[in-house]
């Protein structure tokens, strides 16, 4: 076991170290991290319009007239319908924050880049930008924006190609004048790239990455192997130390957030949901007490550990594994470089995934709606968010799973403890009577 878990640490040590340390996967975790207040903020706003309970809606009109869903929608489509916005934003600030150059002009002139490229509708002899592509659909597209928009404007810093003002300006005007070839060039080549994908069959930059790129993406990570997959990398990367949850949504959540948006489209507009596998799949269904699913382990350790150490772990670590946080379980017990504990850790959410995965595709608990809860939300009430009383019913199974695969491996790690005590304390009675 000791020669297997080196040979692991080998192979998976570098790997995390590549993709923690890569600057492009950073600048978009921080760019969803930037927008995820505010897709939770939309999307609890439409939770609100749609309460799915028979004859809500028509009692909501009776005391404030008809229109009142038009209250909750103006923040849904201010927030989630126009979360490409607040991502591309938040990536070229915190890629041009790497560079160390001026987030907030790189920011600015990536976001006009991608205007450009954007494709113009036409209504009545009014131009406007349509919201298809400010919001999920446009993600991948944005994301690409940033990046070669940064780049670029990186690049054209550096080589000192800027108009520099003499000093005494006001820092606000020289940075203004200091973006201003930068934002030339940028939107200069976004123009020719617009250009020439108009003369293409996909029309537009958009319509050629959602087609090439985006779809098939989307259609392979929607299924069950993806989130097997995934859940297994997640659990790995922590088994070492390092925050698989964060190592994994770097690659996963841009498409995972896109599915739960596909599906709270549909939710919205109300039609049938359809994805499985979204961002709350997996944060409530998959992390019932954080990575691994521990809040199964940490009950067991409450309720039935021998061990002192072990118990008072439990009573450290409930509170926190009902918010979904486990480190003080993770480091404590320890889970890390744990050749015990690591088993039940990397199979027990593999296991949810098929249960969980499979009790939703037969109809047993509704798809989950889309709605982006936080990841912080205690169990029972974050599955009765997003697909009522059977989501709730589902997690409650989920624990329950969880702790009989945990319990057998709990029980040898607190046996173990509990030997090491009793140790103790027959060496500290043997030296009392000695001393005596």
């Amino acid at each position: 076991m000791s020669r297997l878990m080196d040979s692991m640490e080998n192979t998976l040590m570098p790997i995390a170290g590549k993709i923690s340390g890569n600057r492009y996967l950073n600048a978009i975790r921080d760019g969803f991290t930037l927008a995820l207040p505010l897709i939770i903020i939309g999307a609890m706003f439409l939770l609100v319009a749609n309460i799915p309970i028979e004859g809500y809606g028509e009692f909501m009109a009776g005391i404030f007239g008809a229109s009142w869903a038009d209250f909750f929608n103006t923040v849904f489509n201010a927030t989630m319908n126009l979360m490409t916005i607040f991502v591309i934003w938040g990536i070229a600030n915190s890629l041009a924050g790497y560079y160390e150059v001026d987030g907030l002009s790189a920011a600015a002139v990536t976001f006009a880049a991608f205007l450009v490229i954007t494709p113009i509708s036409v209504f009545e002899d009014a131009n406007y930008i349509p919201f298809e592509w400010m919001g999920a659909k446009g993600l991948f597209v944005a994301i690409l924006t940033a990046i070669l928009a940064v780049e670029i404007f990186r690049f054209i810093v550096k080589k000192g190609w800027t108009i520099k003002m003499p000093e005494g300006v006001p820092p606000s005007v020289s940075r203004s004048f200091s973006a201003l070839i930068p934002a030339f060039i940028i939107l200069v080549v976004f123009s020719l790239i617009r250009l020439g994908f108009a003369y293409t069959s996909y029309e537009t930059v958009h319509g050629f990455i959602f087609t090439v790129l985006q779809q098939p993406l989307t259609v392979v990570s929607k299924g069950l192997p993806a989130s097997l997959v995934a859940n297994l990398f997640i659990s790995l990367f922590w088994v070492f130390g390092i925050h698989g949850a964060q190592i994994v949504g770097a690659v996963m959540s841009p498409i995972w957030v896109q599915l739960s948006a596909e599906n709270l489209a549909a939710y919205d507009a109300g039609a049938s949901l359809p994805n499985i596998v979204t961002q709350q799949f997996q944060e409530i269904y998959l992390q019932l007490g954080g990575s691994g699913c521990t809040l199964a382990l940490c009950i067991a350790m409450l309720l039935f550990a021998r061990s002192q150490q072990v118990k008072q772990l439990g009573r450290l670590a409930i509170l926190p594994g009902l918010f979904n946080i486990n480190e003080p379980i993770t480091f404590g017990l320890p889970i890390v470089l744990n050749p015990i504990m690591m088993i039940p850790f990397i199979l027990t959410p593999m296991v949810l995934s098929v249960v969980c995965y499979f009790a939703i595709n037969l109809g047993f608990v509704p798809r989950p709606s889309g709605v982006i809860i936080p990841w912080t939300t205690p169990p029972i009430i974050g599955g009765f968010l997003i697909a009522g009383i059977r989501g709730a019913l589902l997690q409650v199974v989920s624990i329950v799973i969880s702790f009989f695969i945990y319990f057998p491996f709990f029980r040898i790690v607190d046996n173990q403890y509990y030997k090491q005590e009793q140790e103790f304390e027959n060496e500290g009675a043997q030296g009392a009577t000695t001393t005596f």
